[in-house]
């Protein structure tokens, strides 16, 4: 995959991947697109891959000559992203893709955010079934949607066919460090009685998040 607006960034591969995905809406609740598209990646690849209800996507793909009798290994990452825009950005995240750019120092998109959340996880993984010089064992790629506003994808997907016992998740804060971390998350709501009186003094506000 060849890119043109990031061309010249390495690894080149990763980086043209990264522009087409980021060519395709995909904000949270909004990933019927790439997901279809990651559809797509596997039938010209000749992978196997599943596609639910939700959108998420698994890709199969077989280990490297060599490397048959090693155990699979699980890549994963999340195919949304957080949208938000300039007051005066006009790019409707629904329909069109991002502008996206580089100063040769840092990848960004004029007047939008990027989705480098987790579109690198997502670019590296395609890049990485696209390579045929790479040894690998069989790989178990789980795209998963909707990570950004509750983990719903991750909470609902089948994983009843994965073999794989090692999961590597590519979605982290900084590049080079490997984050040892939970396995999930949860979600809570609670309410707090909160009787109301006229009072008098100082003031102080309390905060929990």
């Amino acid at each position: 995959m060849k890119a043109e607006r990031l061309a010249g960034l390495e690894p080149a591969c990763v980086f043209g991947y990264f522009e087409k995905l980021c060519s395709i809406p995909h904000g949270s609740g909004n990933t019927k697109k790439i997901s279809d598209y990651l559809v797509s990646f596997a039938k010209e690849h000749g992978l196997r891959y599943e596609q639910d209800q939700l959108n998420n996507v698994i890709i199969y793909q077989d280990a490297t000559c060599g490397y048959e009798d090693h155990a699979p290994v699980i890549i994963q990452g999340h195919i949304d992203m957080v949208c938000e825009k300039d007051s005066d950005c006009t790019i409707n995240f629904e329909t069109d893709g991002l502008d996206v750019t580089h100063d040769d120092e840092v990848v960004f998109a004029n007047g939008t955010t990027l989705g480098g959340d987790d579109g690198i996880a997502v670019a590296y993984a395609l890049a990485l079934l696209d390579d045929t010089t790479i040894a690998h064992p069989p790989l178990e790629v789980v795209f998963t949607v909707d990570e950004e506003t509750g983990m719903y994808g991750a909470k609902d997907i089948d994983l009843s066919n994965l073999k794989g016992k090692q999961l590597i998740n590519i979605d982290s804060e900084d590049e080079g460090v490997f984050t040892v971390s939970c396995a999930g998350g949860a979600r809570a709501n609670f309410c707090l009685p909160t009787p109301r009186r006229a009072v008098y003094g100082p003031c102080i506000r309390l905060s929990v998040d």
